[in-house]
């Protein structure tokens, strides 16, 4: 099902080529993940919806695939925490921004940066890519993003923003670079972030507490660990 997503998303006009080539490799690393949110996952999922709770102008950047993928979960998401959402892409065209921005309102997300805002660069990225919106990604202190390039990730992180990464690969760049590591399925992901978010509203300071007893390379050694489990065992029964 979400593999006709994105097959979909393209032939709207809102994947490109390159989108399906992410998502075929997020696949694999589902599979060897065993299909399911693990533990390590969610935690670091309400560490995102913590970040969500507590930040002053928090940001949701979508792009392509992940529009795609989960426009209802990301009107849901933006809905319950009141974060903005930005269409932010890599492969950056404008007729693609509108197409996106067009296809999440249709989805019911209201509040999003609409096509025309003014726009800035990401220090270190003056290309197209480094394009954001100055109310938007500019100003945010803190940014959720799924299925993002490295080069961004990091040069975000740089510019002193708090990153959380939606990314299936824990040995990506992206990966490794974010504040926030997510290794799950961008739909499993996103849903959990708006059940925590639902739990944490209200109470900033054990929001604050989860933030500040976080160690994201923790969670990369946990995923790395599944992994090597996952393989251990099929090595020993022949199968997974």
């Amino acid at each position: 099902m979400t593999r006709e997503k994105i097959v979909e998303g393209y032939r709207k006009g809102i994947v490109v080529l390159h989108g399906l080539i992410a998502h075929g490799r997020g696949e694999a690393f589902d599979y060897l993940l065993g299909e399911k949110t693990h533990g390590f996952a969610d935690y670091a999922e309400k560490i995102v919806a913590s970040y969500l709770v507590v930040s002053n102008r928090p940001i949701i950047s979508v792009n392509g695939n992940y529009a795609a993928l989960a426009p209802d979960e990301i009107a849901e998401l933006s809905r319950v925490s009141g974060a903005y959402v930005e269409v932010n892409l890599f492969h950056r065209t404008e007729e693609r921004i509108a197409r996106i921005y067009e296809f999440l309102r249709e989805h019911g997300v209201e509040r999003i940066l609409p096509p025309s805002c003014e726009k800035t660069y990401v220090p270190g990225l003056e290309s197209k890519r480094g394009i954001v919106c100055r109310e938007g990604i500019a100003l945010a202190d803190f940014v959720l993003l799924a299925i993002e390039d490295g080069d961004r990730t990091e040069a975000l992180v740089g510019w002193g923003k708090k990153v959380a990464a939606i990314d299936l690969n824990p040995f990506s760049r992206t990966a490794q670079k974010a504040t926030v590591t997510v290794v799950d399925d961008a739909i499993r992901a996103t849903r959990n972030i708006i059940r925590y978010v639902e739990g944490l509203r209200g109470n900033r300071e054990e929001a604050m507490r989860l933030i500040a007893g976080y160690d994201n390379k923790l969670v990369l050694k946990q995923a790395f660990k599944a992994l090597l489990d996952r393989l251990e065992f099929a090595v020993s029964r022949g199968v997974l």
